[in-house]
């Protein structure tokens, strides 16, 4: 471990002794601070493949590490940092770090996520597109601009919702921003410092730290969210058998052996994860293509080739359509952040770096992703890029992470980016960026607490 680089954080402390920068504890701190401000990778990704940034944590961005730590069939563990980022009751398929514990809930959960399950589902898909952009419309006719964050969260959350749970949460019908999309963005902030700083919980409990108080207040509101929608989803369920809804498995408690409190807890991460990551990443997406003119002409041009009844199926051989997703997917991921994972008990070697058992071992996509080496150019938008993909990209590339642990949305968020992305484009292929009420690319700097956002949190579009 000592012979491992340590990041410089030069901007921070250029005038530290260098004793205290090779002992690793300054980093640690140091990647604490820029993880509080948003900004951790965005200062750490030119460190190297393989860096030490703590006395216990290895950041890893060499492809064959990278596969090796998320094999299917590996052994590296989730670390316990992932109990850290929620509430320190709840425990899902998302921050459970025992194995056998994940297989179960996947297996009840993973098979009405396949590409082919969610087809039937399609249609309930289109028809809340179809309100976001009746939605933007309207308020682009109104204010001059629409703040297509606001609509692209309004449509993810009634995705999520009325697929899972057999009712929508009617956010689009508002038009508002309600109780529930704060509960997420405050559960979002509090998670990221929570995730950084574990300590701060127990210190919380004693001495109540504003963002936690508010976030315990979010939690419980979520949590009575999660519980009224399983209500819910029963009697769709006792009224129409057939109606798809992808959390039914986890619903039948007799069958699958969890407790009321485990299908809540898993029903609330649903709601949590299907919801602001597709909306961060699609108003990347509407808006990088609104920057970039040409591209959008000429995506433009190629969705017109569609029928006016077009469906998902359309969109799969749109070259153009694809290669600005996986260009988007890549530049503005929804969760670029470090992924940690154990080091199993016999240790592992690295590019010669021999880590011993126990050792926390993160590979993040904002690294892989911009690696020049695989991606020329990296922080450049550039859809073609994706016309020659190399087995290099291939591998560099995951956006949704990888290995068992994979997203479990993420066909539902492809097929969720491919439509919108069809049905906005042809509705204003017009659109461009408005400078309204001091809107500039300023707003759209990616703040990332584990998740990216824009740090104005807000994205104004119009018409020419």
């Amino acid at each position: 471990m000592a012979k491992i680089r340590t990041s410089d954080y030069e901007a921070v402390h250029s005038e530290i002794d260098e004793t205290q920068v090779n002992d690793g504890r300054l980093n640690e701190l140091c990647s604490h601070l820029l993880s509080i401000a948003g900004d951790r990778y965005g200062t750490a990704y030119n460190w190297g493949s393989i860096v030490r940034v703590s006395p216990t944590e290895v950041h890893v961005s060499d492809i064959a590490a990278t596969k090796k730590i998320h094999n299917v069939k590996s052994s590296f563990k989730k670390s316990q940092w992932y109990k850290s980022f929620t509430p320190p009751t709840v425990l899902n398929v998302f921050n459970t770090t025992e194995i056998g514990h994940h297989r179960h809930l996947r297996r009840l959960l993973s098979s009405p996520m396949s590409e082919s399950s969610l087809r039937p589902v399609e249609v309930y898909i289109r028809r809340n597109m179809d309100l976001a952009v009746k939605g933007i419309s309207e308020e682009m006719a109104k204010r001059g601009a629409a703040d297509i964050f606001k609509w692209w969260m309004f449509m993810a959350t009634d995705v999520i919702g009325e697929l899972s749970f057999g009712e929508s949460f009617k956010m689009l019908e508002s038009g508002k921003k309600n109780q529930y999309i704060q509960d997420i963005e405050t559960n979002g902030l509090a998670g990221g410092i929570r995730g950084t700083f574990p300590f701060i919980t127990k210190v919380s409990s004693v001495a109540p730290i504003p963002i936690f108080k508010a976030a315990a207040e979010s939690a419980k509101r979520l949590r009575h969210y999660a519980e009224e929608s399983i209500e819910r989803s029963k009697c769709v369920a006792v009224k129409n058998e057939s109606y798809p809804m992808l959390l039914k498995k986890l619903f039948r408690s007799d069958e699958n052996g969890l407790s009321d409190s485990d299908i809540v807890n898993n029903a609330m991460a649903f709601i949590i994860a299907g919801s602001d990551t597709t909306a961060n990443t699609m108003t990347y997406l509407t808006w990088a293509v609104c920057k970039h003119p040409k591209i959008k002409k000429a995506l433009v041009e190629e969705l017109s080739t569609l029928p006016s009844n077009f469906v998902d199926a359309d969109l799969h051989s749109l070259p153009l359509l694809n290669n600005v997703i996986k260009e988007t997917l890549r530049l503005y991921c929804a969760a670029p952040s470090a992924l940690p994972r154990v080091v199993p008990v016999e240790g592992v070697e690295f590019n010669g770096y021999a880590l011993p058992g126990g050792t926390t071992v993160s590979t993040q996509a904002y690294t892989l992703h911009r690696n020049a080496e695989y991606f020329p150019d990296p922080e450049s938008f550039e859809p073609s890029r994706w016309n020659a993909t190399t087995r290099e990209m291939k591998d560099a590339y995951m956006p949704f992470g990888g290995g068992s642990r994979v997203c479990l949305g993420q066909h539902l968020a492809e097929i969720e980016l491919r439509l919108a992305t069809a049905l906005f484009f042809r509705a204003f292929p017009e659109a461009k960026i408005s400078t309204l009420e001091g809107m500039s690319d300023a707003d759209m700097d990616p703040q990332i607490f584990f998740l990216l956002s824009p740090r104005g949190k807000r994205c104004l579009i119009g018409k020419d």
